[in-house]
């Protein structure tokens, strides 16, 4: 079992809850708040984001694969196409 990957879900997890749940928005960074269009849209999309990769980061810990570790840049990547799609689509 992978410790690492199960510190990440929790963090995620716990990000998703805030995020996506309780709709704090000021958690995130690389954009102004002021400016978003929809912030219950955003706080929705960045919220279940964090909920799916929490899961396959739990999923990973139990996998004793040597590739395993690739789930670290996925996430990574996947983080920055969400930071993307926000800037381009849901700032004014």
């Amino acid at each position: 079992m992978n410790h690492s990957f199960i510190i990440i879900a929790i963090i995620l997890f716990i990000l998703a809850y805030l995020i996506g749940v309780r709709k704090q928005t000021w958690l995130l960074s690389g954009f102004n708040e002021k400016h978003v269009r929809d912030k219950k849209k955003l706080s929705s999309i960045v919220g279940s984001f964090n909920l799916i990769m929490g899961m396959v980061m739990v999923g990973g810990a139990f996998i004793k694969h040597p590739d395993a570790q690739a789930l670290i840049p996925i996430l990574v990547i996947g983080h920055m196409v969400l930071i993307a799609y926000v800037n381009m689509r849901m700032i004014e």
